[in-house]
């Protein structure tokens, strides 16, 4: 499905991204792996093999974004696509209370660092020759984006940013050939939403909420990307995914 795609990953050293990253190379990708910490990277490539590189980045700096674009054409010569899936959620409190450096932290990953890596994409589409133009992006959003988050409210805001980015982007970029969309999980287990989940009074009060009764693992997100990166999503463009085992449903 992805057979002899380029796909940079953020936030790939663990947990949905890494589970993205797994898939794609499983369906014939070749992957760039992104986060900041290089050595939780380097496991995972290791592991991925010669169809996987790892670079760390920052992706709330442009001038680490553009050094992982270069590093991705020289590894493999083009990008075709992109996932943003690195976050950061360092607040669980009452949204009027939210510290500034808080704020700030997380528009900076959540928001800025989505454009960041999304521009880095399209720059490079656009520098291709014409009829070679194009490419995808997937953003990954969050049902704390759709409803009221309590507790969560700047990573909620920063999330329903990223659902207008994504709307935004797919009318803009469209007439260049680029897709644009975003997927909307629920509570996944990973260790981001580990608070979460380890949680037995939130954990239940969410179970208790979706139909499927029980919270999503990170391959079930990796799936629904796979086919927006994919050349089946060829007329998908500007839709939200959700992934949440239809707790936003009720």
């Amino acid at each position: 499905m992805l057979k002899d795609k380029v796909i940079v990953i953020t936030g790939a050293s663990r947990g949905i991204g890494e589970a993205i990253a797994r898939m794609a190379v499983a369906q014939g990708a070749k992957v760039v792996l992104a986060s900041r910490k290089q050595a939780d990277l380097d496991k995972v490539a290791a592991d991925l093999g010669p169809s996987a590189i790892a670079v760390a980045c920052h992706t709330g700096k442009p001038d680490d974004v553009d050094a992982m674009y270069a590093k991705a054409i020289e590894r493999f010569g083009r990008v075709d696509g992109c996932v943003n899936n690195a976050a950061t959620n360092p607040y669980f409190g009452p949204l009027i209370d939210t510290p500034d450096a808080a704020i700030d932290k997380t528009f900076e990953v959540n928001v800025r660092g989505y454009l960041y890596v999304a521009r880095g994409l399209v720059r490079h589409a656009r520098s291709r020759a014409k009829g070679d133009q194009g490419g995808s992006i997937v953003n990954i959003a969050s049902v704390a984006g759709i409803r009221a988050a309590p507790m969560q409210g700047i990573y909620g805001a920063t999330k329903a940013a990223v659902i207008s980015i994504t709307q935004t982007l797919a009318f803009e970029l469209g007439s260049s050939n680029i897709r644009v969309n975003a997927i909307a999980p629920g509570l996944i287990e990973t260790k981001f939403a580990s608070a979460l989940i380890n949680n037995p009074a939130i954990r239940d009060q969410v179970v208790n909420r979706t139909p499927l009764g029980r919270h999503g693992q990170p391959v079930e997100i990796a799936g629904a990307v796979t086919y927006l990166l994919s050349d089946a999503a060829s007329f998908t463009t500007g839709t939200v995914i959700v992934v949440d085992g239809g707790m936003t449903s009720a």
